[in-house]
């Protein structure tokens, strides 16, 4: 597979699985591992193939769940747009609404507040009888790639750890 083609390999003697929705709350972290790759292959892809500013598609775009949810759909969309059983117009239908996921993705980043080169967590509204959030600041980040590397390391661990727990019985 070449680097910026986001199309796995086609002869791994598997059947394809069909595109399916990510729910990425339920994801094991195996799935998780699998998947966080594969997306994160296809934004790198999308952001070159396109030209995407960091205004539409940031470095840390994995730290901030509306990002994830957007491009993970956006990905799910071209996947099945592109499918070799699809109809020769699917692809105008995924540029398209590629379009108005651009203008949504613009206004994720920009109430995210990631940057080039860092990040914050996304800031979250106190409503009225909650405790006051946490002061947000922002972390310089200096490699995007280690960062995305220990990113998924860390959410692959929650999980395997979460699912340990699950199993040893302690989930009652």
């Amino acid at each position: 597979m070449e680097p910026d083609d986001p199309t796995p390999p086609a002869d791994d003697g598997l059947l394809p699985e069909p595109p399916h929705p990510i729910n990425w709350n339920l994801l094991t972290a195996d799935e998780a591992e699998t998947e966080w790759l594969e997306l994160n292959a296809w934004v790198n892809w999308l952001r070159r193939t396109y030209g995407l500013p960091a205004s539409v598609v940031p470095p840390f775009w994995r730290r901030h769940s509306e990002l994830v949810w957007e491009l993970s759909a956006l990905h799910l969309h071209w996947l099945c747009a592109y499918d070799p059983e699809q109809n020769g117009s699917a692809p105008l239908g995924w540029h398209r609404d590629f379009a108005d996921a651009r203008q949504r993705l613009r206004d994720w980043v920009a109430a995210s507040g990631t940057r080039i080169d860092r990040d914050r967590p996304t800031r979250q509204t106190t409503w009225p009888g909650e405790d006051p959030a946490e002061q947000v600041e922002d972390t310089i980040i200096a490699h995007r790639d280690q960062d995305f590397v220990q990113w998924v390391l860390d959410d692959v661990a929650d999980r395997q750890q979460a699912e340990d727990e699950f199993y040893a019985g302690g989930a009652n």
